[in-house]
């Protein structure tokens, strides 16, 4: 028969070992073809890329191959070099038979299909290898831990095996996408390591995701979040894709070489086998390793965790030492004075104890302590331990002011829904105070305030601000604090004032960070035009540790800075004024640390507002000595109530 009509031999479809077309690795789903000279690669079947269909295929569909096409598939390894090349159709010709011409091009170019069969494969192998032994820490990415034995590759191989065709092409795109399932989550928990110190909840924090958008937008534009969100679910969807295809690619490889394949596997699961029970390690790891199984049992047993939590958290909330104290018995001793609570943000113990970051903040503690001591001021500092790292500035906040441990969205939605009493609103409830919240970060509606128990809101389109944007903070800590006192701390009031403010400043990306001006000048902040174009751009600290510590430094400094100033310009007699951090700062700026601690100061004129906490130990001063106690976040509030007079009165 000429070269141009010679058709391939068709597996017989009785047979079990034949039973598959080729799969979209270019492999042809039958098995035993290792020992088959018709069908190895040394003893090429003389065949071309389009050819008749031999008339003794059988009538019926149900035992016939899937057809022309599919038949038709060979790997390039099986074109021998002096193929004869399909004419080209003719111009007119359908398109049918174009798509089949074009299918045809291994013939064409032997040696070009061979090498690209031989790299896809290669990266096939790569790409499942490398999914399974992924770890998910970023300092965990070394080659070292590449060079593993994975034991559910090996599992797989043995299931594909196993397999008839059908079956085996779906678990193989099944096994993909759990593959690129579990890829996605690692990476999740890479980047929430990094920015949050914990891994990924799949149940919690997939919200945080458009938040985290949000931050993209405000630092960097939103061309960028929008460009970033983009490709960002373009690379999710090809990974599934790529993922799928290279197992399915490997998958026809095991079953055309099924012998070769099953000997292989077996001596794997022994190697496998051996290296577990003698424990044997490489660089300090398993040899042995079941890492992508653990990784899917662990969130799954996430999951199943954080659903019972729920009811669980839900039921603590009810539970208040303080839930049934009438108004008069809260914060007795605290009556006629102005209380002011300020969060700063990103203020931890890396600000304080660093050599690299700590001199300048030192600097600035410093200066505040010596110019509120000559203007009648004491303080005392110690530590407190938050609930959240890198971020969510919302679960320390309401952490400190509720009582309750506040480390996740869930929790922060339950309690926000809950009566449970509040800091800030057992000073509504006594109705001897006006309540207040600053807070500049808000840019939508915030329904918090109701738990919070603040009487008015400003957010950042209430105080007047007409400056720009530093990056994410929405304005300079300076402006904020001097809206606060023309709104509402300078006015004259027939109650004290009671104020929640949020300072924004010392937020990531720390770029460009405000510098002071004279308070006089503040006006509606348009005198940091000039301030904001000369400050670093953020996209030029976002990635790069070394400069993202410095300017983490100076922003810190800059806030404590602009407060101290404040206190010292426009505190009174009556003033006390309670500040703290509500997380560390990223892991960028941290390292690899589990240190969540935060420092937290009470400044008062009054010597009796200081004596009241005499027994909590603290630091005199505005820093705290590095073994100065250290408290959960969450027993602040009862400490502060029982330490200012309150009663407990417990809810049932």
């Amino acid at each position: 028969m000429p070269a141009s009509t010679r058709s391939r031999h068709l597996p017989d479809p009785k047979d079990p070992g034949n039973a598959g077309p080729s799969d979209s690795s270019g492999s042809t789903g039958s098995s035993g073809d290792a020992e088959n000279p018709e069908t190895s690669p040394e003893n090429p079947v003389d065949v071309e890329g389009v050819g008749e269909v031999p008339e003794t295929v059988p009538e019926d569909p149900e035992k016939a191959p899937e057809g022309p096409e599919k038949v038709l598939e060979q790997d390039p390894g099986e074109v021998p070099e002096n193929a004869e090349a399909a004419p080209e159709p003719p111009a007119r010709a359908s398109l049918k038979a174009r798509l089949a011409y074009r299918r045809a091009w291994r013939g064409r170019h032997p040696r070009a299909a061979e090498a690209l069969w031989w790299t896809a494969t290669a990266l096939s192998v790569v790409l499942v290898l490398g999914a399974m032994l992924l770890p998910n820490q970023l300092q965990l990415l070394r080659t070292d831990q590449f060079l593993r034995l994975p034991g559910e590759a090996i599992i797989a191989a043995a299931l594909l095996l196993a397999l008839p065709a059908r079956p085996r092409k779906a678990v193989a795109v099944t096994g993909g996408v759990i593959l690129g399932t579990l890829t996605v989550l690692n990476l999740l928990d890479m980047g929430f390591a990094e920015y949050l110190g914990r891994g990924f909840n799949p149940i919690l924090d997939w919200g945080l995701l458009d938040d985290a958008q949000s931050y993209i937008e405000d630092s960097m534009g939103e061309a960028t979040a929008v460009g970033a969100a983009i490709g960002l679910v373009a690379l999710i969807v090809g990974l599934f894709a790529v993922m799928a295809l290279a197992v399915l690619r490997l998958s026809g490889v095991l079953a055309r070489h099924r012998q070769t394949a099953t000997r292989a596997t077996l001596a794997a699961g022994t190697v496998w086998m051996t290296c577990s029970a003698l424990g044997l390690q490489y660089a300090g790891e398993p040899i042995a390793l079941d890492r992508a199984a653990t990784a899917l049992t662990g969130k799954a047993a996430e999951v199943r965790k954080t659903l019972r939590d729920e009811a669980e958290f839900a039921k603590e909330t009810r539970v208040d030492a303080f839930g049934n104290t009438p108004g008069d018995q809260l914060v007795p001793d605290l009556r006629g004075k102005d209380v002011i609570f300020a969060f700063i943000e990103s203020y931890g113990r890396v600000a304080l104890t660093d050599p690299e970051i700590s001199p300048g903040v030192d600097r600035a503690l410093d200066a505040g302590q010596q110019a509120l001591t000559a203007a009648g001021y004491r303080a005392k500092s110690g530590w407190m331990t938050s609930s959240t790292f890198g971020g969510g500035s919302w679960l320390g906040h309401s952490t400190t002011m509720s009582g309750l441990w506040i480390d996740n969205q869930q929790r922060y939605r339950t309690v926000m829904s809950s009566d449970h009493l509040s800091l800030t609103k057992a000073f509504q409830k006594t109705g001897a105070w006006d309540t207040v919240g600053v807070m500049p970060g808000v840019q939508k509606a915030w329904p918090e305030q109701k738990y919070y128990g603040l009487d008015k809101v400003y957010n950042a389109f209430q105080l007047g601000y007409q400056g720009p944007a530093f990056s994410w903070s929405t304005m300079p800590d300076q402006y904020a604090l001097e809206s606060f006192q023309r709104l509402e701390h300078g006015r004259d009031r027939a109650k004290p004032l009671m104020a929640e403010i949020i300072l924004t400043s010392s937020h990531q990306p720390w770029a460009p960070v405000p510098e002071m001006v004279d308070w006089k000048d503040v006006g509606d902040g348009s005198v940091f035009e000039s301030v904001e174009k000369k400050g670093q751009k953020a996209a030029d600290v976002i990635n790069d540790s070394d400069k993202s510590r410095v300017a983490y430094g100076k922003s810190v400094e800059y806030s404590v800075t602009a407060l101290t100033q404040w206190l010292e310009r426009y505190g009174t007699d009556d003033t006390v004024l309670v500040f703290l951090g509500d997380h560390q700062p990223i892991t960028r700026v941290t390292g690899n640390t589990a240190v969540r601690d935060v420092p937290v100061t009470i400044v008062a004129k009054d010597p009796k507002m200081l004596d009241k906490i005499a027994d909590w130990k603290w630091t005199d001063g505005l820093k705290p000595a590095p073994d100065a106690p250290v408290w959960k976040m969450s027993s602040f509030r009862d400490r502060f109530l029982t330490a200012y007079g309150s009663t407990p009165h417990p809810t049932n």
